[in-house]
């Protein structure tokens, strides 16, 4: 990754931050459950159904997010990944099922219910707006106020924060129109976008699609550390090299089941492919009665 300097305002450049820390996948529980030392998980779906019509979408899924650890939801077009995050953002009321944030049982009724609850989502259309700068653009419909004016200062101030924490090092100035931003770049804002709201759940959908080498390299460094610095992060991905470089657990979808919930170093590219496009790898993943059912 292309070191362009500190961003505006004094961020320190910190090369000692490695890409990835630590093996926290090897510390997790397959299939889920608490991990070793008690450590409750951040996000626990029991259950979860979706219809829309007669369509069933989801069936009976399970899905659980662990502080400080990547968990990459994996499977084929019309698995259920989108449906299945936005259910969790708020976007689609479940059916049944029971969601879980940080051991009590919640209920999420609407976007701003998840946003209150620390669930932030990176969609793959980034939604930043092209004529404003990297503070406007970070704050954008949670504006800080002073009296009746804007706080501009106290913006900018937590923007460069964030992007410190974060290792940033790619954005030259917090003032840049986003216009004049890289792909790579504009991944990097709404991602630090996510985290500047005290974020505990962070969903990335597809954040290296489109994006060239170096900026694919920018970006998962970037995922990694989102974790590093405490976050659940989902990634969405169809990019297995992404995933099995970043990802600390890995969630199979196959026609709205779980095929699979196992740590990365305990699956090879090719089992998460047969899971992807058969629900079922030797003895992991669907029972082949159930597989059968859903082709």
């Amino acid at each position: 990754m292309a070191d362009h300097g500190p961003v505006d305002g004094g961020i320190p450049a910190d090369d000692d931050i490695p890409a990835e820390s630590g093996t926290p996948a090897e510390r997790g529980t397959p299939g889920g459950g608490t991990p070793p030392g008690g450590e409750t998980p951040v996000l626990r779906i029991t259950g979860l159904n979706k219809s829309f019509g007669a369509v069933h979408v989801l069936h009976d899924v399970d899905f659980t997010l662990r502080p400080g650890q990547v968990t990459a939801l994996v499977g084929d077009n019309g698995a259920g990944k989108s449906t299945l995050i936005k259910c969790i953002a708020g976007i689609h009321p479940i059916d049944s099922g029971t969601i879980e944030f940080e051991g009590r049982q919640v209920s999420i009724s609407g976007p701003r219910d998840a946003a209150a609850l620390g669930i932030e989502v990176v969609y793959q259309d980034l939604a930043l707006a092209d004529n404003l700068d990297i503070v406007q653009n970070m704050f954008l419909g949670r504006e800080r106020t002073k009296g009746v004016v804007l706080d501009e200062d106290s913006m900018e101030q937590a923007a460069r924060e964030t992007l410190a924490r974060l290792s940033v090092r790619t954005v030259k100035s917090v003032r840049q129109q986003v216009a004049s931003l890289s792909g790579g770049q504009r991944q990097t804002v709404a991602i630090a976008k996510a985290a500047l709201w005290e974020s505990k759940v962070v969903i990335l959908d597809e954040p290296t699609a489109a994006l060239g080498v170096a900026q694919t390299r920018q970006v998962l460094d970037l995922v990694r550390r989102l974790a590093d610095t405490g976050h659940s992060v989902v990634l969405i991905s169809h990019n297995m090299n992404d995933v099995f470089e970043v990802a600390d657990r890995i969630t199979a979808l196959y026609l709205g089941r779980v095929a699979a919930d196992v740590a990365r170093a305990e699956v090879t590219h090719g089992q998460v492919v047969e899971l992807i496009t058969a629900g079922r790898s030797g003895e992991l993943g669907l029972a082949p009665v159930t597989a059968a059912e859903n082709l």
